[in-house]
């Protein structure tokens, strides 16, 4: 498919999920490919007269787009909850559960997630699985036991391995942690992961949103939009 076909498809599913958006709300806008259309259509909204109570967001990109748009963005710290949450995952599968953190902002992400009313999730047709596949399980561990944990999850067999940037150091998230991709073919029970995870100390947060997505706006590559719900 070529780039502007898929961004077509991109742009159509962006519509979708910008036509939730409603007076008032507290929203939360992730980021990606995608959501940069979806923001894109929320400044439309804002041109015809959008107020919205609050926005927050999870990354440096999208808040500069937003406020370029003239949109003010609030610290989750500052609103009690979010309304709406609209974001993009890795992988998403049939239970609408997903991996998400390839930019290295899954807590932050999962934080706005667990606070929000209802999540939206906009993909593209190829981060759609039957089980959840083919993408690195981000986790973020604290610096001072990395070693300790990379080792403990390399001795569970989950193939542990430090994100690098381009010049080979290890990636710094915005907390000033590190990143270790879980290399897995599969994961067959995420729920059983997620558990251990949570309660391995050193970890931080995990890439496994599990019963958090409440729709998902899917961009086929036949040119349909498919809504799917939990």
């Amino acid at each position: 498919m070529d780039q502007a076909k898929q961004d077509g498809l991109k742009k159509a599913a962006a519509k979708k999920a910008a036509a939730l958006v409603e007076d008032g709300m507290v929203l939360g806008v992730g980021t990606g490919s995608t959501v940069k259309f979806f923001i894109d259509e929320l400044g439309k909204k804002k041109a015809a007269g959008l107020t919205l109570k609050a926005v927050v967001t999870t990354s440096s990109r999208s808040q500069k787009q937003l406020e370029g748009y003239g949109f003010t963005v609030s610290p989750l710290s500052e609103v009690d909850q979010v309304d709406l949450t609209v974001d993009g995952a890795d992988r998403v599968d049939k239970q609408l559960n997903g991996i998400k953190g390839g930019g290295a902002a899954l807590t932050l992400e999962k934080n706005v997630a667990v606070n929000s009313k209802k999540n939206v999730w906009i993909v593209d047709e190829s981060k759609v699985v039957d089980h959840l596949s083919g993408f690195a399980l981000p986790v973020e561990v604290l610096p001072i036991s990395c070693m300790q944990v990379e080792k403990r999850l390399a001795d569970e067999g989950l193939k542990p391995e430090f994100r690098l940037t381009e010049d080979g150091q290890r990636l710094k998230t915005h907390y000033g942690n590190y990143i270790l991709d879980l290399k897995l073919d599969r994961i067959p029970v995420p729920s059983g992961l997620a558990d251990y995870l949570d309660h391995t100390v050193g970890v931080v947060e995990h890439g496994l949103f599990l019963n958090i997505c409440d729709q998902v706006i899917i961009a086929r590559d036949n040119g349909e939009i498919e809504v799917r719900s939990r």
